[in-house]
């Protein structure tokens, strides 16, 4: 059976609630380097990973409206920690350190990776995951990785699509149905994908509702 993957469009009552969700307090509340400092499991929470350079700081940025939230850098692997967030009181958000780094020591990859099935493999209170995918590139080999960690974790994830300001109309449609075509084969993948812009705003809104009213 062949699966659609439509572009998200919650209802304007889903968006509300993500509006007012995210209009509440949002911080930073600790950096993470092994299972043990893992805060305690009391509530909801989400995700994100993506390969180094996909905009994940700029869109967890846009995503809660702060500026400076997430640290964005030009250097490929420099957020090492799984950096735990507050949102609205009742979720966590997570940022899982970005993967297809080239230049991190091999010791120092391995040890992330290690990190990554740990966390991915045994959060209980983790409801999706969102891996972030460059719209100029669509899916890579090493997306792939962490895709197939995903399904063998039984983590449910949601691709959303990054920097679709920066690509033409034509070429949209040309990434989503790769993207598409890649995730028929993957059994935790949820049957949506979103489209964002941290520049333009696109898709923010979309991903804000989801978050606030994910069962």
């Amino acid at each position: 059976m062949t699966i659609a993957f439509p572009i998200a469009e919650p209802d304007e009552t889903a968006r509300e609630t993500g509006r007012l969700m995210f209009a509440g307090p949002v911080e930073f509340l600790k950096g993470v380097v092994a299972m043990e400092g893992l805060p305690p499991a009391d509530r909801m929470e989400v995700c994100f990973a993506g390969r180094s350079n996909v905009g994940k700081s700029s869109l967890i940025n846009a995503l809660t409206g702060r500026k400076a939230l997430a640290r964005a850098s030009n250097t490929p692997g420099r957020t090492q920690e799984i950096n735990y967030f507050t949102a609205g009181g009742s979720h966590y958000l997570v940022d899982l350190p970005g993967y297809g780094y080239a230049e991190a020591p091999v010791a120092v990859v391995a040890k992330w990776q290690r990190l990554l099935k740990s966390y991915l493999g045994g959060r209980q209170t983790l409801r999706r995951a969102f891996v972030l995918v460059d719209m100029r590139h669509g899916i890579k080999p090493v997306d792939e990785e962490i895709l197939t960690l995903l399904d063998r974790s039984a983590v449910t994830f949601e691709v959303v699509l990054t920097k679709a300001d920066k690509v033409k109309a034509a070429d949209r449609e040309k990434t989503l149905a790769q993207v598409r075509a890649a995730l028929q084969k993957h059994p935790a993948a949820y049957p949506e994908i979103v489209v964002t812009s941290s520049e333009k705003g696109d898709g923010i809104e979309t991903l804000r509702a989801i978050i606030a009213t994910m069962a």
